[in-house]
């Protein structure tokens, strides 16, 4: 009786201490056994599964069903090739693969049972050995003698054109699927979150963002509708509410899926703290109960701000035995991005068989070169510049393919022409953008071989090369304005560049990098246009100013890192007094305006003034001085929490806590600034 209770309330958990518990009396009983494997299967727990139905085969080896079930729980933990030889052993004993000369005579079960077989050949074969031919020819076999396997058919076929890339056609199969079967059938109804989730998958890569972002608000509708028991939204409101577990439930709500897509969607467009949101919504589950998806995103949503626990979770994901393709890349460039180039070599060198799976050859050829550049740049800048000119040759290829459907257009008055014509165009274009967003990190990468060795004129010149097809794109903009202004003598040029990303969001200027607007009003001051920076200047104070009356205790550094550049300008330029004064200036107040990165700025002011006056190279007026004294016991005071530096996420050795603060720094200063007044 306990049992059926707690199956009934899907309180299965506490079903199997009690299934246990019978299974200690008698090791053979069908019914513990049975019940397991049924209660680990709707946990997710596959690998607990596939040990109870395995022993049910031994002890009952004509039962059709305990096979299947095994073969399900077998693909489902990733043991594929297991899989298939239960799959062969199946056929084998029950003749499967004569069924269809006599469907008469062939049970229900058994046509069943064969189309979940060829299912999971297919998707072996889709998922493991991307063999989509012998995925289709599998999928073909599937019997069409009711709506439900029609749809079944149509929605495989089309996930195999989602795996060539043939998003648009992918999307005409799921489409017609969904209105393949009988709507009133209740197996339909449950896919229907399974064809919104493809839907969404397939728009997502066309970066129709706001079509995939409607297919995910009607999964997670649904789901909070018919499932309020999985607290969807509850962790992120603040309120504390038990894990839900891996329950059959949650898997074919798809609610993990669309929140892990939603915020996929929200980290391509950079809201990474609506990227965050959408992970914390999802149903509530103990981090040992997360699947690798989630615990993938979660680990690239926190490398900003918890990089070592990033790269935690990442390396704990590629140490199991199955894990997403896209985590073994991304750990490599992860590793290049905070410069571990040793460790991403290594893990090149002890996984080669992953290296030749998940990278693509042109992943591997880029991480190569970046690997190469760390012992030998000019080898680098060679491997870059042939990965460089494969992609400009492609891009000028679609360029001229764009240019002649533009030509067909302007030709024809027929509309079909027409209409097939910008069809063509559309994915020419998309594959522009794919080319271009390939080419873009091997270009930033060139770049900075020279902008290391402070070569800029040459980093200029690789920008101009790439002129013809990034000139409108807001990165290259921003990168060639950076060049400019560095070089010191076109402060004019780089105005022009900074201008066009500023005006651009100049109703909200505070969307706007803080060293973007810095910069702007260096090249103002020393081009001589002082009124536009002090207009700017005041346009960003007001917008502070509105922010903060709407939230006071947020912490925005815009205007403080524009006075900081130009006061480390004065300070370069000899005039300190007005330099450190602007300085000192820009952290007020304290509490708000005190950083890790405002802090930097501002020691190097003050450690290039006190170089000087050790030298007796400048003097510094006593008022100046005592301004000094002031501002590094304020930042005493107020910088106790605040790291001096921020440590990189996986050094062994660590610096004293004690002694990575503002506080002993600004310490530091003042005793060395005394030392100097007084001698």
């Amino acid at each position: 009786m306990k049992i059926f209770i707690c199956g009934f309330k899907s309180n299965y958990k506490e079903a199997i201490t009690v299934l246990n518990d019978e299974l200690c009396l008698n090791q053979n009983s069908r019914a513990a056994l049975s019940l397991l494997a049924y209660c680990h299967y709707i946990l997710q727990e596959f690998e607990q599964s596939q040990q109870y139905y395995e022993k049910l085969i031994e002890i009952y080896p004509n039962e059709h069903h305990y096979w299947l079930n095994y073969t399900k729980c077998l693909y489902e933990y990733g043991s594929y090739e297991k899989a298939l030889k239960t799959i062969a052993q199946y056929s084998e004993k029950f003749h499967i693969d004569d069924h269809d000369d006599d469907k008469k005579q062939s049970s229900s079960y058994d046509r069943f049972a064969h189309n979940e077989l060829i299912k999971i050949q297919a998707a072996i074969k889709y998922t493991n050995d991307d063999d989509n031919i012998n995925a289709k020819l599998l999928i073909d076999q599937l019997s069409d003698d009711n709506g439900d396997n029609v749809v079944d058919k149509e929605t495989n076929l089309g996930c195999l054109l989602f795996k060539e890339k043939r998003y648009d056609d992918a999307i005409e199969k799921f489409r017609g699927s969904s209105s393949s079967g009988s709507t009133t059938n209740s197996s339909m109804i449950n896919q229907i979150p399974d064809l919104l989730y493809n839907l969404a998958v397939c728009y997502y890569h066309l970066r129709q963002y706001s079509d995939a972002m409607k297919f995910i608000g009607e999964i997670i509708e649904q789901g909070i509708r018919e499932h309020p028991e999985l607290s969807v939204g509850m962790n992120t409101e603040g309120l504390e509410v038990r894990s839900v577990g891996n329950t059959e439930v949650l898997h074919e709500s798809i609610l993990v899926e669309a929140f892990n897509l939603k915020a996929a969607i929200e980290y391509q467009l950079k809201n990474l703290d609506a990227a965050k949101e959408a992970l914390t919504d999802m149903p509530p589950r103990s981090e040992e109960e997360l699947d690798a998806v989630t615990l993938h995103n979660m680990a690239l949503i926190s490398m900003d701000t918890n990089p070592a626990e990033g790269f935690e979770k990442l390396q704990f994901l590629i140490g199991q035995e199955t894990f997403q393709v896209e985590t073994f890349a991304n750990l490599l460039l992860l590793y290049c991005r905070y410069e571990y180039y040793e460790l991403a070599a290594d893990l090149m060198a002890e996984n080669a068989s992953f290296t030749y799976r998940y990278l693509s050859p042109y992943l591997y050829e880029f991480l190569d070169a970046l690997i190469t550049q760390q012992t030998s740049p000019e080898d680098a800048y060679q491997k870059f510049d042939e990965i460089a000119t494969k992609h400009m040759d492609s891009l000028r290829k679609l360029s001229k393919q764009i240019q002649d459907a533009k030509n067909q257009i302007v030709k024809n008055d027929d509309a079909n022409i027409v209409a097939k014509q910008n069809e063509i165009m559309k994915k020419l274009k998309h594959s522009f953008d794919e080319v271009i967003e390939l080419y873009l990190p091997v270009l930033m990468a060139q770049a900075k071989i020279y902008w290391d060795i402070e070569c800029y004129s040459q980093v200029e010149k690789v920008f101009r090369k790439s002129a013809e097809f990034c000139n409108e794109l807001d990165l290259w903009k921003l990168n060639v304005a950076h060049v400019l202004f560095m070089q010191e003598n076109k402060f004019k040029e780089a105005t022009g560049f900074y201008e066009q990303l500023v005006k651009r969001n100049y109703d909200n200027i505070l969307e706007v990098s803080a060293i973007v607007l810095a910069n702007l009003c260096v090249s103002y001051i020393m081009t001589g246009q002082n009124e536009d920076a002090e207009e700017l200047m005041r346009k960003i104070e007001k917008e502070e100013e509105q922010l903060i009356y709407g939230d006071p205790d947020k912490k925005i550094f815009h205007l403080c890192i524009v006075n900081l550049v130009i006061g480390t300008l004065y300070c370069s330029k000899g005039n300190y007094e007005f330099g450190i004064s602007r300085v000192i200036k820009s952290l007020d107040p304290y509490p708000k305006k005190l950083g890790t990165d405002t802090w930097f700025y501002a020691k190097r002011c003050f450690l290039a003034m006190l170089e000087n006056l050790a030298k007796q190279v400048i003097v510094i007026k006593d008022s100046v001085l005592q301004e000094c004294i002031q501002f590094l016991s304020m930042c005493e005071q107020y910088g106790q929490n605040v790291k001096a530096i921020v440590e990189a996420p996986l050094e062994l050795e660590t610096l004293h806590p004690g002694k990575n603060t503002v506080t002993y720094e600004a310490r530091l200063l003042k005793a060395l600034l005394l030392d100097l007044i007084e001698n």
